[in-house]
């Protein structure tokens, strides 16, 4: 019998992002045998500095460098991320193989609504793009960093005497806490992290044992749009901590791709669309961040780095 040994990071989310795939699996391959095998990330390790600190600190890959190295020496044949956390340049040796059809990309205000947050409110929330964001659309409330799983950030509004905290709603969906849901935020404001809401599934390049294990499991249209954003982000040279929001999506043949870029202060943002091909993502992407760094966004991220 074939074994596929599944690595993932230790965190609720990973393991349910596992156990999704898992259940999906192991109906396609009822022949295989799948094993998880938790592995833990700088990132996970190091959970008091800030989350650009630790991105900047492993390389922009504080969630990702060890699950790589674990699949590269073969100690586990297959590696579930959270597609966002995963960085724009290949590792050398590892495939991206295609998602499921992801989950909702949107971020999610809990605590609250955002018109309902009261002057001054304090928000808690990790991501430099979520701060962006926010800032933009209620330059009077005051973010609040925190890190950690998605329970203790949750758990931090008691403890932190927070108003609400912003999180990505597929993460609350996959612990089953979509009621502590208080508003679904609005794509034309809050353009979610490039690959929001899909998995990253990666394995050895000459591993075609595995790759016809997952042969019929991804979604082409699904990895054809996380492929557009994360062109953009590429060309951008960005990454999970850098406040920029894309999103891509299939509408009447065609592939629109939306981006935007904002300063740390919320002050200034940069956006603009594309449609083209959804043969070529990568390119569409490249075409939208060289629109974006026209128009502006170069000026933006060189203040930020």
């Amino acid at each position: 019998m074939i074994v596929v040994v599944v690595g993932s990071r230790g965190s609720d989310l990973a393991c349910a992002q596992v156990q999704e795939v898992l259940t999906a699996l192991k109906t396609l391959r009822p022949d295989v045998r799948f094993r998880h095998q938790i592995i833990v990330e700088a990132g996970d390790s190091d959970t008091s500095s800030s989350l650009s600190a630790v991105s900047q600190a492993n390389g922009g890959a504080a969630f990702a460098n060890a699950q790589e190295e674990a699949l590269l020496r073969g100690r586990v044949d297959l590696v579930v991320h959270s597609l966002k956390d995963l960085p724009t340049t290949a590792t050398r040796g590892l495939t991206l193989l295609p998602p499921p059809t992801r989950a909702e990309v949107r971020d999610a205000l809990c605590g609250s609504t955002l018109a309902a947050l009261p002057a001054g409110a304090r928000v808690g929330t990790s991501a430099q793009r979520r701060i962006a964001q926010l800032l933009r659309a209620r330059p009077d409330v005051q973010p609040v960093p925190i890190r950690g799983n998605v329970p203790p950030r949750l758990a931090k509004m008691e403890s932190q005497n927070l108003d609400a905290v912003l999180l990505a709603a597929a993460g609350l969906q996959r612990l089953d806490l979509q009621d502590r849901i208080g508003e679904l935020l609005s794509l034309d404001t809050f353009l979610p992290a490039p690959g929001q809401g899909a998995l990253g599934i990666q394995i050895r390049s000459e591993d075609t044992t595995t790759r016809d294990v997952l042969d019929g499991y991804g979604d082409a249209k699904t990895f054809a749009e996380v492929r557009a954003e994360r062109g953009m982000l590429h060309e951008l040279h960005g990454g999970c901590a850098v406040p920029i929001g894309a999103y891509a999506i299939h509408r009447d043949g065609s592939l629109l791709l939306r981006g935007q870029v904002t300063s740390l202060d919320g002050r200034i943002q940069v956006a603009g669309q594309v449609v083209g091909t959804p043969e070529e993502p990568e390119k569409l992407g490249h075409q939208l961040a060289r629109q974006l760094l026209d128009a502006g966004a170069e000026d933006i991220l060189a203040a930020i780095r």
